[in-house]
């Protein structure tokens, strides 16, 4: 995915644009003085842009160059993930399983055998299982990052922008960890075009977190060149009434030594709930930028109607009276302090 073009393709999602930047492209730019060793490693067919195609593409030719490069390296950044190949980010074509296609796990393996000073960098549009991930020294989720893609990616290896992007979902640690591959058949891929959805109201992190599934990277979660402490979470009062704005104050600190953005993130759990509930739902968020050093008091707001649930009896919204819990902290696993309130 180095070379890989990626606006083509993938069919409604395919873009004619007038120009596109290569991750190879942008790294290039950005270090004019290194000795920047590339090679394809892996073939996932056409199309390529601004590389000349081997004339054959042998796997194990193009993994043993791929290795050997890597020995002489003293950086190596493996730029891979999924691409608009049917079977993967495309219409009409749902992917097969979580891993990443093409060898690219086992081919990171070899790669490590040879480099441990190794960076992996995926291009795609969903989550990808990775076996490896306790052995690279850093992972950056790149996503379809359009025709500068491959400056900005220059733009956050380089360290000239400090990262805080947080994922929009969660990353499983195996297929059957998702809500709708833990049931029966009916349930995934079907039967005779018929499909049950099972998980009910637990769909993406509410299914992991409640039931209490460990995942491989949860909702919100995201790195930063620099660190935060995030404490001394108060509400501007104790209880509250159904039309009432909850006010929030968090204080958050810069402990590190760059500049950098941290995305405060408040999740409610209904204490006593009367139907089934997930047990936190997003409620509120705040990005905020710091200098090192800085410490500063960030205020949300929730309306006490973000409580409510769709009641079936009643056949309406329904905002239950009782105690609720505030889950303070930067995603849906990692949360720093807790309030309670009450709705009366």
């Amino acid at each position: 995915n180095a070379t890989r073009s990626m606006s083509v393709g993938g069919g409604s999602s395919e873009l004619k644009p007038i120009y596109e930047i290569s991750p190879l492209t942008g790294l290039k730019e950005r270090y004019p003085n290194a000795t920047i060793m590339y090679t394809m490693g892996y073939a996932s067919g056409p199309p390529v842009y601004g590389y000349v195609m081997p004339s054959i593409l042998n796997a194990d030719s193009l993994k043993m160059q791929a290795i050997e490069t890597a020995g002489w390296a003293d950086i190596v950044l493996f730029v891979g993930g999924l691409n608009k190949n049917h079977l993967q980010d495309c219409e009409n074509g749902d992917r097969e399983g979580l891993e990443l296609p093409f060898g690219q796990d086992e081919l990171i393996r070899d790669i490590l055998s040879a480099n441990k000073n190794l960076a992996v960098i995926l291009l795609s549009g969903n989550a990808v299982a990775m076996p490896w991930v306790a052995d690279v020294k850093g992972i950056v989720q790149a996503w379809y990052p359009g025709s500068e893609g491959g400056r900005a990616l220059a733009d956050i290896i380089s360290g000239d922008v400090n990262p805080s992007g947080k994922l929009p979902f969660t990353f499983p640690v195996k297929l059957e960890d998702n809500g709708a591959h833990s049931f029966d058949e009916i349930s995934f891929p079907g039967v005779d075009d018929k499909q049950i959805y099972r998980e009910d109201i637990l769909v993406g992190y509410r299914w992991h977190d409640t039931k209490e599934i460990e995942p491989l990277f949860e909702f919100g979660f995201g790195l930063s060149y620099t660190s935060f402490t995030i404490g001394n979470a108060t509400t501007d009062k104790d209880s509250y009434k159904a039309d009432d704005i909850v006010s929030i104050s968090v204080q958050i600190e810069n402990t590190g030594e760059r500049e950098g953005a941290e995305v405060i993130q408040v999740y409610s759990h209904d204490v006593e709930s009367s139907v089934p509930r997930p047990f936190k739902e997003l409620r509120a968020f705040s990005k905020v930028s710091l200098n090192p050093g800085e410490k500063r008091v960030i205020k949300l707001t929730m309306p006490v109607s973000a409580l409510a649930f769709y009641d079936e009896g009643l056949c309406d919204w329904n905002i239950e009276k009782g105690e609720y819990k505030l889950l303070i902290g930067n995603s849906s696993r990692d949360i720093k302090s807790e309030l309670l309130i009450v709705v009366n």
